[in-house]
């Protein structure tokens, strides 16, 4: 009889002492978990947080979208140069090879830098960006490529001033099925052309 008692007694203290362990473990993740939920990603952060490789943006307009994400981090974000270089390379991975082929690394990164300097100089920022929604992108087939038109509008902040730049962007479908960036120039028929300088 008293060997019984023992029994149970064992099994209630192993019983409670797995209970104190559970929530001594919860606990414990609850306040790592909450620490990383209060951690605040900037924006360049949170761009050089997407893998492009894996998850490539589906359509010409949402590549654009992605453009517009980077360049508004590189011409106004804050950012170490580890990060101005990942950026640099974020954008290139939506570039068609035709484009990289034109701008060799160390051309393309001087020529970056020139142009964020130039901005920054002038204390011109990227405000905003809006592509064409995609009933406007222009889709059409030419030299046995799938290609893509659309306009982009840049909203450009210098202090209170305000001005827009709308760019217009040719992508070209590649052997994998993604749309890339074949380049992209000043929208020629005066929309967005104010200058804040």
């Amino acid at each position: 009889m008293k060997k019984g008692r023992g029994i149970k007694t064992l099994i209630i203290a192993v019983v409670l002492l797995c209970l104190v362990l559970g929530y001594y473990y919860y606990l414990s993740n609850k306040k790592s978990r909450d620490a990383e939920s209060n951690v605040k990603l900037t924006a360049t952060q949170e761009v050089l947080l997407r893998n492009l490789d894996n998850n490539y943006p589906p359509t010409p307009r949402e590549v654009v979208k992605c453009f517009g994400e980077i360049a508004q981090c590189v011409y106004g974000g804050a950012y170490t140069e580890e990060e101005f270089q990942q950026l640099a390379a974020q954008a290139k991975k939506l570039y068609d090879e035709e484009l990289l082929a034109n701008n060799p690394e160390k051309q393309y990164i001087e020529n970056l830098k020139w142009d964020v300097d130039d901005f920054k100089n002038q204390e011109i920022v990227i405000s905003s960006f809006s592509p064409s929604s995609s009933a406007d992108v222009e889709q059409f087939t030419q030299d046995g490529y799938s290609w893509a038109q659309l306009r982009c509008v840049f909203s450009l902040r210098k202090g209170t001033q305000l001005a827009s730049v709308e760019e217009i962007f040719l992508l070209r479908k590649d052997e994998t099925g993604h749309w890339k960036i074949y380049g992209w120039t000043l929208a020629e028929d005066g929309k967005g052309t104010e200058s804040v300088k």
